[in-house]
């Protein structure tokens, strides 16, 4: 037939074969439909094979500042710009005063008519720069964060090159697989003519073929998934058109439980974060016991009395601190629940360390097992 002569994977059927009894003839030809790719699915394997795609390309093209990327970086920023807030000194106060009116009589320069005032804070107790600390430990956990989404989104696009290469050598094991079933199906067919062979061996691997046919779209699906993730985590358009994944040689490597505990104790972000909300915790316990010391405001006021000719007929200076030992309870209290905080992150920190550890050597259990399988 013409759509048989078409396709390189079509047999061709002897006019013997419409001699074989019903419905042996009918059950051929629909057998037989599905012995070849069609013309679409051709192609579209073609043009998946059109170029290659190295892993190091993948990785560099995520980790170009992806959307994920660029949100975890705002939020570090606007972290950094706490430090310096957190480190100023209260705001300069201005006060000024000026008669309006005086209902009653009054000697020359008995009153001041106009006044003027400047006061400062003066953070002696050192406040702004405990805050300043915890706000930079603050930071730093937010860096931790930044880490850990770039991990993650490199770690999602690895997984899915390797899924992708994974399914195009599936493609490759299918097809060559289909080639043999048809030369083996064709094989039949001519032993069959001449009476070696029977009509269950013939109809075996025309079966056979379809059903390989049939699990080729399923891994076509599945290689347009991993391209569309592939083209989002590369922050491309999800339809753009990627190229068929380079070999990776497998190297078998050597590791030390050891060693890899200690990389992930001092590299994980995880690690670095609760490490940071502990340095953020101390701060603040510094923070509260310094809160028992007063910082003293400064203030200047020059005043101009009511008959003087002069700008400034008398210049004072004076100085005001507030008295946290008259409550004596709220500020304890902020010191107990600090130290309570602090308490808590050493033991968070605890946990992901223990957390930490067991999530290597039962990661590095399994790559073991993976490379060495048990013997049956």
């Amino acid at each position: 037939s013409s759509s048989s002569s078409s396709s390189p994977f079509s047999p061709s059927f002897p006019p013997s074969l419409f001699s074989l009894p019903p419905p042996f003839p009918f059950l051929f030809f629909f057998l037989s439909s599905f012995s070849f790719l069609p013309a679409h699915a051709v192609s579209h394997h073609r043009s998946f094979r059109s170029r290659l795609l190295s892993l190091d390309v993948v990785s560099r093209v995520v980790l170009a500042h992806p959307p994920a990327f660029q949100a975890a970086e705002e939020m570090w920023q606007a972290m950094k710009a706490r430090v310096p807030q957190a480190a100023a000194w209260e705001d300069l106060r201005a006060q000024a005063r000026s008669r309006v009116a005086r209902y009653v009589s009054l000697p020359p320069n008995a009153m001041p008519d106009q006044s003027f005032m400047l006061q400062q804070e003066v953070p002696i107790s050192g406040k702004n720069l405990s805050r300043a600390r915890a706000a930079t430990a603050e930071a730093g956990a937010t860096v931790e964060d930044f880490r850990r989404t770039q991990l993650d989104v490199l770690s999602r696009a690895r997984a899915a090159f390797h899924r992708l290469a994974n399914e195009y050598a599936q493609l490759e094991v299918n097809q060559r697989n289909v080639d043999l079933l048809n030369q083996f199906a064709e094989v039949n067919r001519q032993r069959y003519e001449v009476g070696n062979a029977s009509q269950a061996d013939v109809l075996t691997a025309q079966t056979d073929a379809a059903k390989l046919l049939e699990a080729q779209s399923d891994i076509f699906r599945r290689i347009s998934d991993a391209q569309s993730q592939l083209n989002v985590l590369m922050n491309r358009p999800a339809q753009s058109p990627l190229g068929q994944p380079s070999q990776i040689p497998f190297q078998p490597q050597h590791f030390s439980l050891q060693t890899l505990q200690a990389v992930a104790l001092s590299a994980r972000p995880e690690m670095q974060r609760a490490q940071n909300r502990v340095e953020v915790e101390k701060f603040r316990v510094e923070l509260a016991s310094r809160q028992w010391f007063p910082d003293p405001t400064l203030d200047v006021q020059a005043q101009r009395y009511n008959d003087a000719g002069q700008a400034v007929s008398e210049l004072d200076v004076g100085l005001s601190v507030p008295l946290p030992f008259a409550n004596p309870r709220q500020y304890s209290a902020g010191v107990t629940e600090d130290r309570r905080h602090f308490e808590s992150a050493q033991h968070e920190l605890e946990a992901v360390r223990a957390a930490t550890l067991g999530l290597v050597r039962e990661q590095l259990t399994k790559i073991e097992t993976a490379a060495h399988p048990s013997e049956p």
